[in-house]
């Protein structure tokens, strides 16, 4: 069983557009997806994408505007507000890409011991400061006094610490040097190894495929893809999407091909398949609706032509 399963999620937000004329853009739209236990899934896709409403959804932390539909499990129960508020930071941690997250009151080392559930937090603490290469003087400092690659690291140690048996990092890299990145990817794969369960949220294709072992790529708020790491090979034959193959053959050491077009706002997605204004492969067909999920070759893909 999954741990956790989020299934045809949904996330719009009302605003005022006018005066008081009021719209809801849909900013998530038919999002699925699952993380099992012992895992490590990257989701990947272009700013604007759904990435970390994706996460802030799963944790119950979207502002008040926010409506969803669509269901979110973990152990196979039903998250209910309730049940998120029981299990964030316990169960479920999340690494923020932002480091105002960070309580601005407190000591940083007091911070991370507070996250501590089970053992000798003052040693976890110092352990795990240790191995992120936080000085000790770090401990008595408040996060005004820290850069932002040491915020960064803050955050890390707070949720590798936890115990959670679910770790969501939202973008945990930028910022830090190159030893920290290798050390904090390392860790994720340890945590994974360990029987847990991470879910990745980056930028950074390349740092994901060397610890993953499935990537989700989004495209306007929505899966189109979930594959295993080895499909991200050579001119991405194996991969099934159009997006994902064109994203593939983007970066600097393929074919460093740009993709025409732009991602659509969420004022204006178009009808059917939320990529056809940029698919070469795109007929009358796909305007009409968005395609379902399905299986394909040990893989998920949202498209008709898949195959």
């Amino acid at each position: 069983m999954p741990i956790l399963e989020v299934e045809s999620l949904s996330v719009s937000f009302k605003q005022y557009k006018a005066g008081f004329k009021q719209v809801q853009n849909q900013v998530i739209s038919n999002l699925s997806i699952t993380l099992n236990a012992g895992e490590i899934l990257a989701v990947v896709g272009a700013s604007g994408s759904g990435k970390s409403l994706l996460a802030h959804a799963i944790l119950g932390i979207l502002p008040s505007n926010a409506r969803t539909s669509g269901i979110i499990k973990y152990a196979g129960e039903i998250l209910t507000h309730a049940r998120q508020e029981a299990l964030r930071g316990k169960e479920i941690a999340l690494v923020p890409q932002s480091v105002n997250f960070l309580d601005p009151l407190m000591r940083v080392g007091k911070q991370v011991r507070t996250s501590v559930k089970s053992g000798d937090a003052a040693a976890l603490q110092r352990r795990v400061f240790e191995r992120y290469h936080l000085r000790k003087e770090v401990d008595n400092m408040y996060p005004f006094q820290l850069s932002g690659g040491m915020a960064r690291r803050a955050l890390l140690s707070t949720a590798m610490v936890s115990g959670a048996k679910v770790i969501i990092a939202d973008e945990p890299t930028p910022g830090l040097d190159p030893v920290v990145i290798k050390e904090a990817l390392n860790n994720f794969r340890e945590f994974a190894d360990n029987g847990c369960a991470v879910m990745l949220i980056t930028h950074d294709i390349e740092s994901a495929l060397k610890i993953a072992d499935k990537i989700a790529v989004f495209y306007a708020g929505t899966t189109v893809e979930i594959a295993r790491v080895e499909n991200f090979s050579g001119h991405g034959e194996a991969l099934r999407h159009p997006y994902t193959k064109a994203l593939w053959r983007a970066l600097p050491q393929n074919d460093f091909i740009p993709i025409p077009g732009s991602q659509p706002h969420p004022s204006e997605l178009p009808t059917g398949c939320l990529f056809a204004p940029r698919c070469s492969l795109a007929t009358s067909e796909c305007q009409v609706v968005q395609p379902d999920i399905r299986e394909l070759r040990d893989g998920m893909v949202r498209c008709i032509h898949a195959n």
